[in-house]
């Protein structure tokens, strides 16, 4: 199988580690060889977090600089922020809802309108898949459910080989019951948003 290099990329809380977690046990299940690995940075004072997901034979547990073949980005500055991992070929999907850091509400920092940094984005990658994820989140009922959203629009992407029937197995299996339903739904309107 061909290697692919995924980076999950957010702020603290927003679930981008569950949802690596996730997609990694969804790979495991149709025996692709995978590898996660996660940063966690200032992650409990709204910090980025970032994590990886490798796919097929890699010997390392890191994407380095210009090597991820996709970027899933919870929020739109920390997607620009790691916009060095991806090469001219890599396809970019981001959560276009803003969450400024604590220095811009403080009146610290200035947070660049989201426009700006998508524009950014599409001039360096090949695809930018992009969408008002905590939109879609609430609209489903469940704020929280935002890493489901943009797990869908992964799956949905194409960019991958693991198929939305593995995925929703590993969710119905390792995720809380109580929030199961919305997480699926979550799940197929990410999907939507991908096409």
């Amino acid at each position: 199988m061909e290697t692919k290099r995924l980076v999950f990329i957010a702020v603290g809380g927003q679930g981008n580690l569950l949802a690596s977690r996730l997609l990694g046990e969804a790979a495991l299940s149709i025996n692709i060889p995978t590898v996660v690995s996660e940063i966690h940075g200032m992650a409990q004072r709204g910090g980025i977090v970032e994590s990886a997901v490798l796919l097929g034979d890699v010997t390392s547990p890191i994407v380095s600089s210009a090597e991820a073949d996709v970027l899933i980005g919870f929020e739109p500055l920390e997607t620009l922020r790691a916009l060095g991992k991806c090469n001219k070929e890599t396809v970019v999907i981001t959560n276009t809802h803003p969450l400024p850091p604590f220095t811009v509400a403080i009146g610290q920092g200035t947070y660049p309108p989201p426009d700006e940094s998508l524009s950014l984005i599409r001039g360096k990658v090949k695809k930018v898949i992009s969408f008002d994820g905590n939109a879609v989140a609430e609209e489903v009922g469940n704020p929280l459910s935002l890493n489901m959203v943009m797990l869908g629009a992964l799956i949905g992407s194409g960019t991958i080989p693991i198929g939305a029937e593995e995925m929703k197995k590993v969710l119905s299996t390792s995720t809380k019951k109580a929030f199961l339903e919305s997480n699926l739904k979550a799940f197929d309107m990410g999907m939507e948003k991908a096409n």
